[in-house]
């Protein structure tokens, strides 16, 4: 039985409004097994309220979180990202439940760097934060939709905790960062554009679906290179024909 690699899985909290709910969120990632938070934005929190609510427990997620300004940056080296929400519609994508998240991170934990992305408390997490994961996963309630971020943050990684997976066949090689794969979607964009695909007005409608699309797949950092290459060489052709 294969379980999840927990070393491999960082919390991320984007815009986090109340300093308690970092510290109540790395407290329940304390109890689940995950140790490293990212906090993105929103570097006025209290440290002191934040350390209360984490308890001595959780002491050592709370010295050890990394800050970053813009959510780009602090996703560059992951390789997989999961975004949470509670809302629905056809611009944030097919959603899954936390089980079935966790089923899907079994394996891809063994070798990649995965971001679990919470959103903040108010608003959660928009279409275009949305537009960085890989998966999105919905916890499942009985009407009222809205968690506190740390009853969130603890249910996506309990069920993270106890997934298990049989056999090693099914476990992914590394794949490319998010900083390669928003390099290729940026090279895409521009092809397309120049190509006449892209509509210039709205061009983010298609990308939309074209991210989608790449997300269902596993691209390593190869695959991605072999992609520009092909962008590079189409924007080529369209130089030289044009001369």
């Amino acid at each position: 039985m294969v379980k999840a690699n927990l070393e491999n899985v960082t919390i991320v909290l984007k815009g986090p409004k109340f300093p308690g709910n970092v510290g109540s969120a790395a407290r329940c990632a304390m109890n689940m097994g995950i140790e490293k938070m990212i906090v993105v934005g929103n570097r006025n929190l209290d440290d002191e309220a934040v350390r209360q609510m984490a308890t001595h427990v959780a002491k050592r997620i709370v010295e050890g979180i990394r800050h970053f300004d813009t959510l780009d940056e602090a996703l560059a080296d992951f390789t997989w990202v999961v975004g949470t929400t509670a809302r629905h519609g056809s611009g944030r994508g097919p959603v899954v439940f936390p089980r079935r998240m966790a089923e899907i991170l079994v394996g891809l934990s063994q070798k990649n760097e995965i971001a679990l992305l919470f959103g903040p408390e108010d608003t959660g997490l928009t279409n275009d934060d949305l537009r960085f994961c890989q998966t999105v996963v919905t916890i499942p309630t009985s009407g009222f939709k809205s968690l506190n971020l740390s009853h969130a943050v603890m249910v996506v990684c309990y069920e993270l905790l106890l997934a298990r997976m049989e056999g090693e066949a099914k476990i992914q090689p590394k794949l490319a960062s998010s900083r390669e794969l928003e390099g290729m979607y940026a090279q895409l964009k521009e092809t397309l554009l120049a190509i006449g695909f892209l509509l210039p007005d709205n061009p983010d409608y298609w990308m939309m679906h074209l991210r989608r699309l790449f997300a269902r797949t596993t691209l390593q950092a190869r695959e991605v290179k072999i992609l520009r290459g092909i962008c590079r060489q189409i924007e080529w052709y369209g130089d030289h024909k044009e001369r």
